[in-house]
């Protein structure tokens, strides 16, 4: 049995993550908060991942990085500190939470990486200017961890369109938005978390065992289509 880290596995995506894989896998979660979801396989540790030193363990398969920030603002009412704290908690934590646990992922089962981007970071779109810069470092970060890490770390990135998440609340606060959203992708849906799960489950399994460096658009056809 495969032992995960999922830092952010309380909430959104990374608790859809932790639902799909505990039954099979020992789970180590990170997070400010305390999951609702109680289970033999899953052992919680309470931090702040750019704040506080990050706990030691014993055994790491795979590390799964999901914390982000939706922070959509016009370009003039961005400040340095907006990037500054979108970089932080995108970016930089990713980077430490890899560098502490890489020396167990290098001698771990099969090892893999799974860290998040965004579509934005392909498709231009007004306001994003803040977020898509800090996805377009996740990208860059997972092409340049896949050659280095190769053959022994597999690291792959998902770029998911707006998720239906308490992240995403304030972009699906009323059902007019849900569904101008919805309308607004070829494919007329929104993305939500158990897909996206599913997607992280078959990344980090020995399915994908020859996949690495790769950004995995889930766009719901709004970056692939024209329609």
């Amino acid at each position: 049995m495969k032992t995960i880290v999922i830092v952010g596995g309380s909430k959104g995506i990374g608790s859809a993550i932790v639902k799909n894989l505990i039954d099979t896998h020992n789970i180590i979660n990170l997070s400010r908060t305390e999951p609702e979801l109680k289970h033999p396989h899953l052992v919680h540790h309470t931090c702040n991942i750019i704040e506080d030193d990050l706990p030691d363990i014993d055994f790491a398969d795979a590390l799964v990085y999901c914390p982000g920030s939706i922070n959509l603002k016009p370009f003039s009412r961005l400040s340095l500190t907006d990037f500054k704290s979108d970089f932080e908690i995108n970016v930089l934590g990713a980077v430490k939470a890899i560098q502490k646990y890489l020396p167990l992922l290098k001698i771990g089962n099969d090892s893999a990486i799974l860290l998040f981007s965004t579509v934005a970071a392909k498709l231009g779109m007004p306001y994003h200017a803040s977020v898509a810069t800090v996805k377009s470092g996740i990208e860059g970060l997972v092409k340049s961890l896949g050659a280095e890490l190769a053959p022994t770390v597999r690291i792959n990135a998902i770029a998911p369109t707006v998720t239906d998440t308490g992240l995403a609340s304030k972009l699906l606060r009323n059902e007019k938005m849900i569904e101008s959203i919805s309308e607004r992708h070829p494919l007329k849906k929104l993305l939500v978390p158990s897909e996206v799960a599913e997607m992280a489950a078959f990344l980090l399994s020995n399915k994908a065992a020859s996949m690495s460096g790769q950004i995995f658009e889930m766009d719901c056809g709004i970056v692939s289509f024209k329609t």
